[in-house]
């Protein structure tokens, strides 16, 4: 074990669970997971805390069931995953004109440009999460990851921004403040389920990441290293539930249950002469389900699902010509049957089942690889990204050139947002071109090199 590294606590804050993941990399760069707990999510519908003090109750049972697993930890800080219908993207252009132009770029004038993109106009009620540079420009110059050391009159860039309903962030930001914990940073889900369950080679070939969860599915699209486009679906496996409860007249654990035991996403791949025996209700008679009912009616649900992922894919131009690395699916209804097979026929993409365990080491738990930890995994994942990169410039005032393993001169000086981000849990470190998705980049390439390279 790798004492030096700090202990990182991932806090997934679902519809249908709340878990807590303690973990600390060790010298070969993977995950040794200290601490686990999870608890029954009752105050949160699709992905919006609506009860704050059942959810104040559920963080704190994840967080003894996480102390039980280990009597050591000490938890204070946590990075919380935030999803939910009101989370919404946008895409922008930023461009500055240098005073210096003969001068190289430096980093504060990236600052300044990131920092300018937080005064962009949204609409009332909203709050911006996030700002991700995607590619830069310097005069003439197309498509270049990092404009330091560059000269030119203007250099500008294209930004994803991330937005939320400033009332379901404060939701969080309570929960956790009263459950004895402070929010290190809020990140959105299916950012970090994607850096849970990609590695470099997906970045480069263009994957979609489809993370179905009990309330919402997420979407996040990357294409030539690049996120463009992130979405949340408000629905996931809780719709199906309910459209089980509904259409077969059973109880919602019965619901469930069969879901899991007998479903199947294509009611083709089911027998005709297969039922269910359902106990009937206080003397009443047992009740048969037919299997290809309930198939009929998860394929359904999921169908639609898919629907909103071509739709999204369709609306930034990235149909199945281009997206080689096809689809991740994850979360916790990513384990339905014939699942894979019901994707790939609806978005004429190729499809897989995206594990987080690319980034453990060896000796967790079995539970820990399931997909429906991914979120609490990568959360985990972004706690490091931040902390290398602080120690980075810290310890050495440099910063290294993505893909090119030149080092450049940064300065160490920071950018605070604008003064309307009125709520102090989420105000957060700029980012700079060693931010968010270049971060992911670079630590996921880092990470996926041998041993033998002297990078681990």
């Amino acid at each position: 074990m790798n004492q030096e590294q700090p202990v990182i606590v991932g806090l997934d804050i679902g519809t249908t669970k709340i878990a807590a993941i303690a973990g600390r990399k060790n010298e070969f760069g993977k995950l040794e997971i200290l601490g686990f707990g999870r608890a029954n999510s009752n105050g949160v519908q699709h992905g919006m805390v609506l009860n704050i003090d059942q959810t104040i109750k559920a963080i704190q049972t994840a967080l003894e069931n996480c102390y039980a697993s280990n009597p050591n930890l000490v938890i204070s800080e946590v990075y919380v995953g935030i999803a939910g219908h009101h989370i919404k993207s946008l895409q922008t252009r930023g461009d500055i004109v240098r005073q210096q132009n003969e001068d190289e770029i430096r980093q504060e004038e990236i600052d300044k440009l990131i920092a300018d993109q937080y005064r962009t106009y949204i609409p009332a009620g909203d709050q911006i999460i996030d700002v991700i540079p995607q590619e830069f420009t310097v005069d003439n110059f197309q498509n270049i990851p990092n404009p330091i050391g560059y000269s030119g009159v203007k250099v500008g860039a294209n930004f994803h921004i991330i937005t939320g309903d400033k009332n379901a962030i404060r939701n969080i930001n309570r929960s956790v403040e009263k459950a004895g914990l402070k929010t290190k940073d809020l990140v959105l889900q299916p950012l970090a389920s994607a850096a849970a369950v990609m590695c470099d080679q997906d970045l480069e070939a263009g994957v979609a990441i489809v993370d179905i969860g009990g309330g919402t599915t997420d979407l996040a699209v990357f294409y030539e290293g690049i996120l463009k486009h992130t979405a949340v679906i408000p629905f996931g496996g809780e719709n199906i539930t309910n459209d089980i409860k509904t259409g077969l007249g059973v109880l919602k654990t019965q619901a469930e249950q069969m879901k899991i035991q007998f479903g199947s996403a294509l009611s083709d791949e089911t027998k005709g002469n297969a039922f269910i025996t359902i106990p009937g209700l206080r003397g009443m008679p047992a009740k048969e389900i037919s299997v290809k009912n309930l198939a009929n009616i998860i394929q359904a649900r999921m169908s639609e699902i898919m629907d909103f992922v071509t739709y999204h894919l369709k609306q930034v131009g990235l149909d199945n010509r281009m997206l080689n690395g096809g689809v991740i699916l994850t979360g916790g209804g990513s384990q339905l049957k014939h699942l894979l097979q019901l994707t790939e026929y609806l978005t004429g993409l190729n499809a897989r089942i995206g594990f987080p365990n690319e980034h453990l080491s060896g000796g967790h738990i079995d539970e820990l690889s399931k997909p429906m930890y991914s979120t609490c995994i990568g959360l985990i994942l972004k706690g490091y990204n931040d902390y290398d990169n602080k120690n980075k410039i810290l310890d050495s005032n440099f910063i290294k050139v993505a893909g090119t393993g030149i080092m450049q001169e940064a300065p160490v000086n920071e950018v605070q947002k604008p003064e309307e981000e009125s709520e102090p849990a989420i105000v957060k470190r700029k980012k700079t071109i060693k931010g968010f998705m270049d971060s992911f980049k670079t630590n996921l390439i880092e990470m996926f090199k041998e041993e033998e390279d002297g990078q681990l």
